[in-house]
């Protein structure tokens, strides 16, 4: 293909799928000759070759496949490709150069199979999207925004089977964790009797640093739970269904990033659901912080806020913009001041309704500069007074290399949007203040991040607002039974994650809430410190990669 064609591939989001999976789909897929097979998007048809080879494999005798191999395909050099390809193999097909979201889910089909476009939601924009939700509501899906394109996908695609219908897709692994999938979690286990999934220790498409899944739906009915096969690479594929498949049972609102792991989670679902636990939501409310629009114009360092001479009610004291700074268990007047004197942006420029000649000036010059034009400046009115959040209790860090670090906000400062706030429930201020970002440092909750939370680019878990209200918390009542014990070794805490010691701080606390306050035995916290490493190493892996790649 030219280099021109590669481009025009990866724009319409095709990537081609290695031999390895698509006949290990296709065998799954298939069970008889007399199947008739779907591949919607069909590119240069790697799998309707192989879904011919395995009728032919059936029933050696089949004299023609034109009527059990269809395709659909929206770019023609693909679809006279994928002619070609099948005709020089000697099986017939039949091909719609179509767009898959206008075709009718009709006839109905033994089994689709394939390799679903993927193109981001900033990408998949104008009438392909609207087309794609309009196909997915058809299928009783209702799609947000955020949304890729092999979202609709499937769930079209899932039209076109019949009851005992076979889905066998390849999507990426984004499908266990993003929150704009949940509907399509909630669809296949609502759709289908049976879902099992295939996940990779290594990647498996050559030089595409995305992580896939190859999902298996079959039957109709609803599913209680789905499998998943962990397989090292595409060579493990053969052993799948010689090995036992792990099931995981799930509610339907919830992510399935347990299938990330081969180590059983049951302890820790049975230790969060024991009563020790509760949940950061039950804690506090959780929010994001003040969006500037411009952090270069509105968070200014002392010396600038100085030379501008701007008055002290003009600026606001804010925690510098991203999260470095933040290491320990509290944020204080003696780190805000150390962050002052080191040039940090720890002011926020936020003038009185009335502004000053100096702010006024400043107003001007950043008029000059169109900042007043900035996505959020342009929709508020006046654009240079940034809505301010509440003043937190906590701080939450939500983008980490390791784990969310709570630390209780003791300089009383407000946050911008590189941080989450946490407002603690009546009750529980006290006690959330002084000892919640001790108690947070326990396994259960470094494996809960894990789980709930997702990887991003550079391999950093990010945890939504949402998502962050699911964290699992020692419960209000472990932490004021524990309490002096907390107090006692906090003071070991802070040099431990100073150093980057998370393990050593993990070790104290689990052994006051978890050993002594729980009664939880030190194997089984060794157990739950395994999968952690499992996802955390995932992670890191899936950085390496990126690195590399890009």
């Amino acid at each position: 293909m030219s280099a021109k064609g590669e481009l025009l591939r990866k724009a319409r989001g095709a990537f081609f799928t290695p031999e390895t999976i698509s006949r290990y789909i296709a065998e799954w897929a298939i069970r008889s000759s007399a199947d008739r097979i779907l591949e919607p998007s069909c590119g240069e048809a790697s799998f309707l070759l192989e879904a011919g080879n395995r009728l032919k494999a059936l029933n050696p005798l089949l004299r023609s496949t034109t009527n059990q191999l269809h395709g659909i395909e929206i770019h023609t050099e693909s679809a006279h490709s994928a002619v070609r390809v099948l005709e020089s193999k000697g099986l017939g097909v039949s091909l719609r150069m179509q767009d898959f979201f206008d075709v009718a889910p009709s006839p109905v089909y033994d089994a689709v199979v394939g390799n679903p476009p993927y193109v981001r939601y900033q990408e998949h924009a104008g009438r392909p999207r609207m087309k794609s939700l309009e196909a997915a509501l058809a299928g009783g899906v209702r799609l947000n925004g955020l949304a890729s394109s092999w979202a609709a996908f499937t769930i079209h695609a899932a039209r076109f089977l019949g009851p005992e219908g076979r889905l066998g897709f390849v999507l990426p692994a984004e499908l266990l964790a993003v929150n704009y999938a949940a509907p399509v979690r909630r669809f296949l286990l609502e759709r289908f009797s049976s879902i099992r999934l295939v996940l990779f220790e290594n990647l498996v498409f050559p030089g595409v640093s995305e992580e896939v899944v190859l999902l298996l739906a079959e039957g109709s009915g609803g599913a209680k739970c789905f499998e998943v096969f962990h397989a090292k690479d595409l060579a493990d594929l053969p052993r799948a269904e010689s090995t036992a498949w792990r099931e995981h049972s799930i509610g339907q609102g919830r992510k399935w990033t347990t299938a990330l792991t081969a180590t059983d989670l049951a302890p820790y679902e049975s230790l969060k659901n024991a009563g020790g636990f509760e949940v950061l939501s039950d804690w506090g409310t959780t929010y994001l912080g003040a969006v500037t629009g411009d952090n270069d114009f509105f968070a200014l360092t002392w010396d600038q806020a100085r030379k501008l001479g701007l008055s002290a009610g003009e600026c606001i004291q804010i925690s510098p913009p991203g999260s470095r700074h933040l290491k320990g268990l509290k944020f204080g007047k003696s780190a805000w001041e150390a962050a002052a004197r080191e040039n940090r942006r720890c002011f926020l420029f936020h003038p009185k309704e009335q502004p000053t000649k100096e702010a006024l000036r400043y107003i001007a010059k950043g008029r000059a500069g169109k900042i007043d034009g900035a996505y959020k400046c342009a929709v508020r009115t006046p654009w240079w007074r940034v809505p301010l959040v509440e003043i937190p209790d906590i701080l939450l860090t939500y983008m980490n290399h390791d784990c969310p670090r709570f630390l209780a906000n003791e300089a009383g400062v407000h946050i911008l949007n590189s941080l989450y706030g946490i407002r603690l429930r009546y009750g529980r201020k006290a006690l959330g203040r002084e000892l919640l970002p001790i108690a947070a440092l326990n396994t259960v909750t470094l494996l809960g991040s894990e789980l709930v939370g997702r990887s991003y680019g550079g391999g950093l878990l990010k945890l939504e607002p949402r998502e962050a209200d699911k964290l699992p918390l020692p419960a209000k009542a472990l932490v004021d039974k524990c309490k002096d014990e907390l107090r006692a070794v906090a003071p070991q805490l802070s040099p431990a994650l100073r150093q980057g010691n998370l393990l050593a701080a993990t070790d104290m606390v689990d052994e006051v809430l978890l050993v002594r306050g729980l009664g939880v035995s030190k194997e089984d916290i060794r157990y739950l410190r395994t999968a952690r490493a499992s996802l955390f190493d995932r992670r890191q892996a899936r950085a390496k990669v990126n690195r590399v790649t890009n």
